[in-house]
């Protein structure tokens, strides 16, 4: 196995893995102007057959499902990496899926319609973008930066917000703030 590249921002990331052409792309969740998640999706887009592993230090419960979904062949915490990830890229070589036991028997629970596979917080019911607007929140971000940072209108961002204080019962912004710091600080505790 050869490393062709790496690039720390996802313009960079998705230009690499066209000019670079690799058998494997493997995505960090967190990236400085995106997220792991949207740049799988534009990977998958351009490139469908080529396979992408997504690496967290986020809650796979959280994260998986949105970076399958997203077009994702594997998921790996990364402090489950350096005895995985050969495995985990052979296996998407092989045209596998690659995700450790406890979010297979999830997903196997979801698909049999047992109440252990549903989503069990009210963050894992959040569309993506909703989702990435939330940890923006989380972060300290105000809606102008969110909406810069994700190329949208304030408008556009603000709606989301509203979604957002909907789904997760919140009636004010400062709640919705509360909420989402909170969660982030649970989130890196684990």
């Amino acid at each position: 196995m050869n490393v062709c590249g790496e690039a720390d921002d996802a313009h960079l990331a998705l230009k690499a893995a066209t000019e670079l052409k690799p058998d494997v792309v493997i995505v960090d969740i967190s990236l400085k102007s995106s997220d792991g998640i949207e740049l799988t999706k534009s990977i998958k887009a351009g490139q469908p057959k080529l396979s992408v592993i997504v690496l967290s230090v986020h809650d796979e419960s959280v994260y998986a499902e949105r970076a399958l979904l997203a077009g994702a062949k594997a998921y790996l915490m990364k402090d489950a990496v350096s005895g995985n990830i050969v495995k985990a890229i052979r296996t998407v070589l092989s045209g596998e899926i690659y995700v450790s036991d406890t979010i297979s028997k999830k997903f196997l629970h979801k698909i049999a319609g047992d109440k252990a596979g549903t989503a069990k917080t009210p963050i894992e019911k959040l569309s993506d973008r909703e989702f990435e607007i939330f940890r923006l929140i989380a972060e300290g971000h105000k809606a102008s930066q969110i909406a810069k940072n994700l190329h949208l209108s304030v408008k556009t961002v603000e709606t989301y917000r509203g979604r957002l204080k909907e789904k997760l019962n919140l009636d004010s912004a400062a709640e919705l703030l509360q909420y989402a710091i909170k969660w982030a600080k649970s989130e890196d505790r684990k």
